[in-house]
């Protein structure tokens, strides 16, 4: 830190950060991250890899003796828990980002100037310049390629946006401070379906849940390692409504998402996309509406589906 000039106080050191990231099966899109974490204009004081298996992680020389790596049983929420429990007493904010997600080269600088510039934020999300989860997914050729172009341009504003009901789990941070005893809810499993709302819910009693440009990136949605189609459609239905009871999420979202997706799937049976599995989902959505109407809401069925 510079000393300070005559007269003036001394700049207030910069916010300490730590990224944790929860993968399955996808070593080589991990190992993109690395390098793309490593080349940033202030690069985290902590990495944390939580995975279920060697298999999960690129080779020891893309890891490198700075990251710390936790193996433990398979789950978004699972996984993440475990780093939460790893991060170092001096780091002030978390990132939470997906293994597929390519960040700014300046992500992590702004990232730090946005929390220090908003005291009164405890949860944010950036930009996302292309999101291919909604489609058959973003290269990395062109992710890079969109990040190059933005870098390129002027800097963003370090406010917020819009204040959010909940964060997107591809790219969320938080202050550590907030999270405290918060966790992630170890029975939304595997995939963790609507696991950012409810944990961002749960931060939002300690300050602002916002979005905001001040940092960016773009996530891949790469398609490998995802839940099967099944799975998916049966958390579609079940995990809202396990939130509406758990108190993490508004009755009228839970109703908007529900028939969202329901019809979504109905909607495009007939000539679905090469990238999702729609008769699975429908299946998956099925089988929660039976199991709703049963008096059943255990979002952890989907690991016998």
């Amino acid at each position: 830190m510079p000393p300070a000039l005559p007269g003036k106080p001394a700049p207030a050191p910069a916010l300490r950060l730590a990224v944790v990231v929860a993968s399955l099966g996808r070593p080589e899109t991990l190992a993109e991250l690395l390098d793309e974490l490593r080349q940033q204009s202030q690069p985290p004081e902590q990495i944390i890899l939580s995975v279920t298996c060697e298999a999960d992680l690129p080779p020891q020389s893309a890891i490198g003796a700075d990251i710390t790596v936790l193996i433990g049983p398979k789950g978004s929420c699972t996984q993440r828990n475990l780093g939460i429990a790893h991060i170092s007493d001096d780091c002030d904010i978390v990132l939470f980002c997906d293994d597929d997600y390519v960040p700014s080269r300046y992500m992590t600088e702004r990232l730090r100037a946005f929390f220090a510039a908003n005291p009164d934020v405890a949860g944010a999300s950036g930009r996302l310049l292309a999101d291919g989860i909604h489609g058959p997914g973003v290269s990395a050729n062109l992710a890079g390629c969109i990040v190059s172009a933005y870098d390129s341009g002027p800097a963003p504003a370090l406010t917020p946006r819009k204040d959010r009901y909940g964060l997107y789990g591809c790219n969320m941070a938080f202050r550590t401070a907030a999270i405290g005893g918060v966790r992630f809810d170890e029975r939304l499993p595997l995939y963790g379906w609507q696991e950012d709302i409810d944990f961002s819910a749960q931060i939002s009693r300690y300050g602002r849940i916002v979005s905001t440009h001040a940092f960016a990136g773009v996530h891949r949605g790469v398609k490998a390692g995802r839940s099967s189609g099944v799975r998916v459609g049966y958390s579609q239905v079940v995990n809202p409504v396990y939130l509406c009871r758990k108190g993490t999420m508004r009755k009228k979202y839970a109703a908007r998402i529900i028939l969202r997706n329901v019809g979504t799937n109905l909607c495009r049976i007939v000539n679905p996309e090469p990238w999702v599995d729609r008769w699975g989902r429908v299946r998956g959505n099925w089988i929660g509406l039976l199991d709703l109407a049963c008096g059943r809401i255990t979002p952890e069925r989907i690991v016998q589906l």
